[in-house]
């Protein structure tokens, strides 16, 4: 597992790093919402491997400086079952660490990819991640745009609690975030 995340590092070390951030923040998050699955191996490794699948995305788009355009996010939503092909052959992922995968751009509202899975449809352990996902895209500097304050960060994603992000797991997060758990680096 660390080689397929070394590998993903290597092809875009800000992904790498995102990667170890946000497992952090999705781990923190899971020990409010389910202790048990914050405890689970399996769900850290498709925590830190969520986006392998960019691996297969082209560099004119992953590493692009600016704003996708519509048919280039396209390709880079693709990255999803991407990550489920590039796993299908590993048994220690394919059960709660492939929904991670799979699954982690899906949305409570059912407008999310691949699949446009609703509400408590999307496997819990990629609901968590988003909203941790969301936070570390939020706070983190993007070619495109500044990082935005925690606070800002968490104003933004209980904006969209209902809509893009299950309610449970934002509340989660609000809670973390009172505990000094989200300063990873």
């Amino acid at each position: 597992m660390a080689a397929l995340a070394a590998a993903l590092e290597l092809r875009d070390d800000k992904t790498g790093s995102h990667a170890r951030r946000v497992t952090a923040i999705a781990v923190s998050i899971a020990r409010v919402v389910d202790s048990e699955l914050a405890d689970d191996t399996d769900v850290r490794f498709g925590y830190l491997l969520h986006d392998i699948g960019k691996i297969g995305i082209p560099d004119r788009i992953l590493l692009k400086r600016a704003a996708l355009t519509r048919d280039e996010r396209r390709i880079m939503e693709t990255h999803t079952e991407l990550g489920e092909s590039l796993i299908s052959s590993l048994p220690h992922l394919q059960g709660v660490a492939r929904e991670v995968i799979v699954h982690h751009h899906e949305r409570w509202d059912g407008t999310g990819y691949p699949r446009g899975l609703a509400g408590e449809a999307i496997p819990l352990a990629a609901r968590i991640f988003a909203v941790a996902d969301a936070f570390d895209a939020l706070t983190s500097d993007r070619p495109y745009r500044q990082a935005v304050s925690d606070s800002e960060a968490l104003a933004e994603i209980c904006n969209h609690s209902g809509t893009q992000f299950d309610p449970d797991v934002v509340e989660a997060l609000v809670r973390v975030d009172r505990v000094p758990l989200l300063a990873v680096s």
